[in-house]
């Protein structure tokens, strides 16, 4: 089975830290990160053990904007491209006719590239560099099939994916700055399903 779907990309950046050398009133717990939303194709590949038991991986890329809060509200941190494959193993029920919902849960490797510093300044502060470190992570799903016909159908997944990444920046090309971006995103899509 195949899925063509639209996905958003929903962080939950609640908790994340930032912890600043030398400059304690930017370490305080009123710092935090912003990590913007997006909303992109993606290509799911479903393979079937048994009429109930699958696996499934998903495939595509998002790029994010990266701000700060609290104290930090306003600085600009920099841009980040996300390759967040997930693999899960599911569960499908098969006894309401043509609706097909699904359970599932797995583990999810994201990667991080072509990472940029914005560079910007804002009250005398620019980050000059900025590096997060790839992650794994757990993931849970539901979702549903509403199969038009033998080989066609309609498709809506949701994923929460944890997803917790270490980072480490550069202010003003002098001061380093390190903690970890509670991303937890929300994976929400719909599309269409084609089963061979």
């Amino acid at each position: 089975m195949i899925r063509l779907r639209v996905l958003g990309v929903l962080p939950d950046t609640a908790g994340s830290s930032v912890n600043v050398a030398g400059a304690a009133p930017l370490s305080s717990p009123a710092s935090g990160l912003s990590i913007s939303d997006q909303v992109v194709p993606e290509l799911d590949i479903t393979y079937f053990f048994t009429r109930n038991v699958a696996a499934e991986l998903i495939l595509g890329v998002t790029r994010h904007h990266i701000s700060g809060t609290g104290t930090l509200n306003g600085l600009d941190i920099g841009k980040a491209w996300l390759l967040p494959p997930t693999l899960t193993l599911q569960y499908h029920f098969t006894d309401f006719g043509p609706l097909r919902p699904y359970i599932g849960a797995g583990i999810n490797y994201t990667a991080f590239f072509n990472q940029s510093a914005a560079n910007t300044s804002r009250a005398g502060l620019a980050v000059t560099d900025l590096h997060i470190g790839n992650q794994f992570g757990a993931a849970v799903q539901f979702g549903f099939d509403y199969m038009l016909d033998r080989h066609w159908g309609l498709n809506f997944d949701v994923k929460k994916l944890w997803l917790r990444p270490d980072y480490s920046a550069t202010v003003n090309n002098a001061i380093a700055v390190t903690g970890r971006a509670n991303i937890d995103p929300w994976l929400v899509s719909g599309g269409i399903t084609y089963k061979f």
